[in-house]
């Protein structure tokens, strides 16, 4: 009834697509057409296929669906994105930039994985690097 017969490709960083990762942890799902305004946070993982308007602060997976849009900076353990980004990422581990990602403002990540198609308009800092202190 809630399926979808479309299939995502995986990775480390995609795993929360089809809804669950490797220790089986609960995805937190924001559809399309929901509105996030102000500062959001989750200890589980995230699937967004509808807006924030606001900072962003997940402590495992951050998946961005074709259809979703951040305003404001994201920090996250992974992130998988395919929407769209205005703010800088703050990602702990590994990046994935899928083909219709578009960010503006910087990117801080361990590891990141670029698809054709794929844009960015900022700095971009990959390696052992400290995040920015937490307000």
């Amino acid at each position: 009834m809630f399926g979808t017969n479309t299939k995502e490709k995986s990775s480390p960083a995609t795993g929360a697509m089809n809804g669950t990762d490797k220790e089986g942890s609960a995805t937190t799902v924001i559809a399309k057409g929901t509105v996030i305004e102000g500062k959001f946070a989750c200890n589980e993982n995230v699937r967004l296929d509808g807006a924030i308007h606001g900072e962003v602060r997940v402590d495992k997976r951050f998946v961005m669906g074709d259809t979703s849009y951040v305003q404001g900076n994201i920090h996250a353990l992974n992130a998988a994105i395919k929407g769209k980004i205005k703010g800088d990422l703050f990602i702990k581990e590994a990046l994935h930039l899928m083909d219709s990602a578009v960010i503006e403002g910087n990117i801080s990540a361990k590891t990141m994985i670029v698809e054709e198609g794929a844009r960015y308009n900022g700095a971009c800092k990959i390696g052992d690097l400290v995040a920015p202190a937490k307000n």
